[in-house]
């Protein structure tokens, strides 16, 4: 049965006493209609089983929404930068958006990108609450979540990075060196991706039979000055750790700062890893060693993916998670006064640079 052949825009119009282009603007998903209006529109479609056919209408937009919560972070310029190769490819354009996580934000945002009927929206570690994925949902706009922050929400597509395991490898890597006691700075405790990367920490020194040691754990935000404080309060311990573990390169690059005023080295004294492998860490003095996140892999990714789902296309996995690895650089070394572990390298890593 074919209700849209049946049942017309103009019979959708008459019955809910509207004109034929209102209700074009109620099906296109417009923001140009009043919620009563748009109410009434609605449930008369509803009522006739009339289907959207959303794909002809956004052939040719030609945007992709981006979102973020933030956009002070290099990190942040990685993704865009893997979502602009595949827009750039299928010659969509990129509208890029920062919330900050703030509902007013939100909601300004929903009314731009209603204005613009986008072939499909990219959240980067946001939860998408109910009431916007249901507005979403009913503007059949697909959704495609980077790094979700929270639980997988049911009917969107995720693509994450292995972080359990990349901080597994990080840690174990410390312990092979002969670090005993490995400070760690944590992300925002209501990322799924911090919880997950102190979860590797702690199951590499359990597996080691080390004891975890909450004094050696401190919190941080992924940005420089929470690295420079914890980093401080580490190293200010009685007992301090011969290597610090931070869960990102700028918390990584704030260590180096304390550990600079200390009048100490990094690695002939204090061993520092990181977790995301940005550009710039490379570059630094000495460059870092870090786990590499594949950033932009994971925008170009949830382009391709958004693009599939706004052509109706079918897509290989609603989640996926893609591989860390561990990207052995010089800023670790044995602690002071003791030779590296003969157990070897750890598996999964690289030294110098990428494969």
């Amino acid at each position: 049965m074919d209700d849209n052949r049946r049942v017309t825009i103009a019979v959708i119009a008459r019955e809910a006493g509207v004109s034929v282009p209102t209700v074009s603007r109620v099906i296109n998903g417009r923001s140009d209609v009043s919620p009563q209006t748009r109410e009434r529109v609605e449930e008369v479609l509803n009522r006739h089983g009339y289907q959207r056919r959303p794909t002809a209408v956004r052939s040719t937009s030609g945007l992709i929404d981006l979102v973020f919560n933030d956009l002070d972070s290099p990190w942040a310029v990685e993704i865009i930068r893997g979502v602009e190769d595949v827009a750039h490819a299928a010659d969509v354009g990129t509208v890029v958006s920062a919330i900050h996580r703030k509902t007013s934000s939100a909601k300004q945002w929903l009314n731009n990108m209603r204005a613009r009927t986008t072939e499909g929206v990219i959240f980067v570690t946001s939860v998408l609450e109910p009431p916007l994925q249901a507005e979403l949902r009913r503007l059949n706009i697909p959704v495609v979540i980077v790094d979700p922050a929270g639980l997988p929400t049911q009917g969107a597509p995720t693509i994450g990075a292995a972080n359990w395991t990349g901080s597994l490898r990080a840690t174990e890597y410390l312990i092979g060196l002969g670090h005993r006691r490995i400070g760690f700075i944590a992300g925002p405790a209501q990322l799924l991706c911090s919880r997950a990367r102190l979860d590797g920490y702690r199951a590499a020194l359990e597996a080691a039979g080390l004891p975890i040691d909450d004094d050696l754990i401190r919190p941080g935000n992924f940005y420089h000055e929470a690295g420079f404080t914890s980093g401080n309060e580490l190293l200010d311990q009685p007992d301090p750790p011969t290597a610090i573990f931070a869960s990102s390169d700028q918390m990584a690059l704030g260590v180096y700062e304390a550990i600079r005023r200390r009048g100490l080295r990094v690695a002939d004294d204090v061993s520092v890893v990181g977790f995301d492998d940005l550009p710039e860490v490379r570059w630094s003095s000495p460059p870092l060693t870090t786990v590499r996140q594949p950033l932009a892999e994971m925008g170009l990714l949830a382009a391709r993916t958004v693009l599939r789902l706004a052509r109706r296309e079918k897509i290989e996995s609603p989640r996926v998670e893609l591989a860390t690895e561990l990207v052995i650089r010089d800023s670790t070394a044995p602690p002071p006064g003791k030779a590296r572990s003969t157990t070897g390298p750890v598996a999964g890593t690289t030294s110098g640079g990428h494969v």
